[in-house]
């Protein structure tokens, strides 16, 4: 069994990102701005957006953060990114999910300009990636993929099993792993609260890659010996024998699904430290695309 190390490969991309970023600075170009928005002040996003921040500090990109108080109106927050799609100084535009009940996701989703969705959320980036165009890939599963090709994990013909089916990470990583690239090329099913025989369905699987949200979902008597599995859930446990009364859990019961596998993601340190290397490769991309 071997341990998929998202640290050790995020800090690899970071690297190569900042010696391009110096080489822009010693060119005499700007270096990528990313502009971040965060409405309120839930825990896990402050979490997410400060080390987005701090990523780019490390990397010599500009950052920017915009915050408003839950209870900032709709049209206030789509006028803000307008303007920021207006900015010529700005490269690229992340607005921290999830938000408050009043503010349509899609409506700021779709009001961010696909130039600088370096998300990857866009219908037109999501297009692009569905036609295998170039694209901003969602950030989440386009780490996936830089994990997979860092360790050089084979996926042609394998059978991959995708558990959860959202725009963020569920959908995006199935057409990701069903195209014809290096990465790719896996026979895919993609399952849900609604799949019947999931159980027998995964243990077919030679990659899993669960995300559905539920911690400890995954379990050992679900996985085949020798699968690669892939775990993208982060899910804070109430646990009064950690300093911050909570625990990190991921979907996956890491003790007991890990010595079946050939290789496994841990939480933390797995596919959340690619995430943001991912999204920091993507607002890189923007930056030169633009200038």
């Amino acid at each position: 069994m071997q341990i998929l190390d998202g640290k050790l490969v995020a800090q690899t991309v970071k690297e190569d990102l900042k010696q391009k970023t110096d080489i822009l600075k010693r060119e005499g170009k700007k270096p990528p701005h990313l502009a971040a928005i965060l409405v309120g002040h839930n825990g896990a996003s402050e979490t997410y957006v400060a080390s987005k921040v701090r990523t780019c500090e490390e990397l010599g990109y500009q950052s920017t953060l915009i915050r408003f108080e839950t209870e900032v109106t709709e049209d206030e927050l789509l006028q803000k990114i307008r303007e920021l799609n207006q900015d010529d100084g700005v490269d690229g535009i992340l607005v921290q999910l999830p938000l408050p009940a009043q503010i349509s996701e899609e409506k700021v989703i779709n009001t961010i300009s696909a130039q600088k969705d370096v998300d990857g959320f866009h219908p037109a980036n999501i297009g692009k990636m569905i036609q295998g165009q170039p694209a901003y890939i969602p950030a989440t599963p386009y780490g996936i993929l830089l994990l997979l090709e860092y360790y050089k994990i084979e996926t042609k013909g394998k059978h991959a099993v995708v558990i959860g089916r959202s725009n963020i990470v569920g959908r995006p990583i199935s057409i990701l792993l069903s195209q014809n690239t290096p990465t790719g090329n896996c026979t895919v099913t993609i399952c849900h609260s609604h799949t019947r025989n999931l159980k027998d369905i995964c243990l077919q699987a030679d990659i899993i890659v669960a995300a559905l949200g539920k911690p400890e979902f995954l379990t050992a008597d679900m996985v085949k010996d020798g699968a690669v599995v892939i775990d993208v859930g982060i899910t804070r446990v109430p646990d009064a024998g950690k300093k911050k009364g909570y625990a990190l859990k991921g979907d996956v019961h890491f003790e007991t699904v890990a010595p079946k596998c050939n290789y496994i993601t841990p939480v933390p340190g797995g596919v959340g430290a690619m995430t943001i290397a991912a999204l920091m490769k993507n607002t890189y991309l923007a930056a030169i695309q633009r200038n």
